[in-house]
């Protein structure tokens, strides 16, 4: 990929007052199985053929043991706020606020301490897919129970870091737990049931508003609170039947976006879902509606589909359901033949800053003065890079935060409220269903040593923070 063309120093600054981060999970990062019971992907991990050559998260980057190193990593890199998650299991050990984890709580206090400390804002995800299995045993968010279970929880992270924690979202990409983990099965539980995805689709979004609910009770006057979705740009080619272009698009991105920013349901894929909607009750889509202070979009490329062969199956992030009352019968998939020139990352994944320029653009036009502040909140490449005398140089990864950034100043320009921007990821972890090997890190961790490595990617990172200015990159 050759480098994008360069802009004057004017046109590549960013306001003064951008917030600048980089973003991890709990699940993928922490390690430590002894502070906490298990959850939905600890199990999923033992399934034969479930992830990437049988790997599991009970160790990762060992982060609660080495936060104290890992955040002078941070500070060093001059990050002025970490989007990480909380761990629902590490909290209450069977996701019921009968089982509160002293010892959990403590770690995480003892981390915002360290971070305040350095001057980094801790910014908040209460559930990045790692369920308690101890509820998922009870249905998870199958269970329209698990929308009550979840704002109680939050409501307890409300009263024990509310004081000193401001920003918070509530989930991350509830697509991809809906229907990577109810539909496709490839994410935790591993369930192959539409109707079910649907249903944990609308149950984590009651959640959500409930959880608004549950924070504000507890600190009226002073939480931001948010949600990160996952939305991006669908198109397909000459085979594909523009209304089901309509109908995922329904699926992966409004059917998230208009209820929390609209307060409704798009009445087209309530149509689409037919009976499957029934889980949507009376009330529901003004609890889900209630005031939002910012919204987290999760970019990492446009999704292209073709109709697929007979007998094929999908790549991970690309299923999307038939419900009931409507047509095709067959699902669609994303297909890089559909756009043979376009180059991928290191996962396979298309690179397509222009289609992260044209959906932000987009959310300004759909939503208007209902749209509130946004952040980027996760945006970032996978590839591995080899270490040469101590040093990666993953020039391909700084290529692709310059466009994708220039693509976001250029929105910027045009009057999307963009606030601030989180890379994916801070370190090398564990890639979900892709196990170890595909790494996302500006910071690269060596499994068996758990050493850190700051790639180049980290530097170039930190001089963009020091200066608001996206750097020259040299050709190498």
């Amino acid at each position: 990929m050759s480098s994008p063309a360069q802009s004057s120093p004017a046109q590549s600054r960013f306001p003064s007052d951008f917030l600048w981060g980089a973003a991890t999970s709990s699940h993928q990062i922490e390690g430590d199985r002894s502070g906490r019971s298990g959850n939905i992907w600890d199990s999923f991990s033992r399934v034969p053929g479930a992830v990437v050559n049988g790997d599991h998260a009970d160790v990762a980057c060992d982060h609660l043991w080495l936060m104290e190193r890992d955040v002078q990593i941070m500070s060093d890199l001059g990050l002025q706020a970490y989007r990480l998650s909380i761990s629902w299991p590490r909290i209450l050990a069977d996701g019921t606020l009968s089982s509160r984890s002293p010892l959990g709580i403590g770690q995480y206090h003892r981390l915002f301490e360290l971070l305040l400390a350095a001057g980094i804002e801790p910014v908040p995800t209460l559930f990045h897919w790692d369920l308690p299995q101890a509820l998922e045993a009870r249905g998870g968010f199958r269970n329209r129970d698990c929308a009550w279970w979840f704002a109680d929880y939050a409501g307890l992270m409300a009263q024990e870091f509310g004081d000193v924690i401001t920003r918070w979202a509530t989930l991350n990409e509830p697509w991809c737990h809906a229907y990577l983990g109810h539909a496709s099965g490839e994410h935790a539980p591993g369930m192959s049931d539409p109707q079910a995805a649907v249903a944990v689709a609308h149950h984590q979004l009651l959640g959500h508003g409930l959880a608004l609910t549950a924070m504000r009770a507890e600190r009226p006057e002073t939480l931001q609170l948010g949600v990160v979705v996952n939305p991006a740009p669908v198109h397909g080619d000459a085979a594909i039947d523009p209304d089901l272009i309509r109908r995922i698009d329904g699926t992966l991105n409004r059917w998230f976006l208009d209820p929390v920013l609209l307060g409704r349901y798009p009445a087209d894929v309530l149509d689409d879902m037919g009976p499957w909607a029934s889980c949507v009750q009376p009330g529901d889509e003004e609890i889900i509606g209630q005031r939002l202070d910012w919204l987290g979009i999760n970019y990492y490329n446009d999704h292209f589909f073709t109709i697929p062969e007979t007998g094929t199956t999908g790549p991970e992030r690309t299923p999307h359901i038939t419900a009931p009352s409507a047509r095709p019968t067959l699902p669609a998939r994303p297909t890089l033949p559909a756009r043979p020139t376009l180059p991928v990352t290191g996962i396979g994944w298309p690179i397509t800053p222009e289609g992260f320029a044209a959906f932000l653009r987009r959310m300004v036009i759909d939503y208007g003065d209902a749209l509130v502040p946004l952040y980027i909140t996760e945006n970032g490449a996978a590839y591995d890079d080899p270490m040469i005398d101590g040093r990666i140089d993953d020039t391909r990864r700084m290529e692709y935060y310059d466009a994708h950034l220039r693509a976001l100043l250029s929105s910027i320009g045009d009057g999307v409220p963009v606030r601030g921007y989180f890379a994916w990821s801070l370190f090398d972890n564990f890639e979900w269903a892709h196990g170890f090997g595909q790494r996302f890190g500006i910071v690269h961790v060596d499994f068996d040593t758990l050493a850190r490595t700051p790639r180049a990617s980290a530097g170039w990172y930190h001089d963009l923070i020091a200066t608001s200015v996206i750097p020259e990159l040299t050709a190498s």
